[in-house]
């Protein structure tokens, strides 16, 4: 945004100091982050997002950016944990993944973040 442009207060606190990060904006006060109007009014064939908004397409590679409970099983996807060769499909889990010693699984696109 240009300075020209004033920011929209936190919606949780209300601060005026929010700033933007990584396509969202964030307060610096309570730690807050949400969508600007301008990200929600993005049209949903946009595609696939990872966490951070970049988009997401098949083949590309990941990293995990939080530790996942792997249902089914005692083991735990660790944060930066690299996955290769990802296939985007449709549904709540929208990727679809083979993954070094856990096998084929799917992963939710908010947990991750493009290498």
């Amino acid at each position: 945004m240009t300075h020209t442009q004033t920011l929209p207060p936190c919606p949780q606190c209300g601060s005026e100091f929010g700033y933007e990060l990584s396509g969202m904006m964030a307060c610096p006060e309570c730690g807050h982050e949400w969508q600007t109007q301008a990200a929600d009014a993005a049209p949903a064939s946009a595609g696939v997002k990872d966490a951070f908004g970049n988009v997401l397409n098949d083949g590309d590679s990941i990293t995990v950016i939080k530790n996942l409970k792997v249902k089914g099983s005692s083991q735990t996807l660790k944060i930066g944990t690299k996955v290769k060769n990802i296939k985007l499909i449709e549904g709540d889990h929208n990727i679809d993944c083979k993954i070094e010693g856990f096998g084929a699984m799917q992963l939710k696109s908010e947990f991750v973040k493009r290498a």
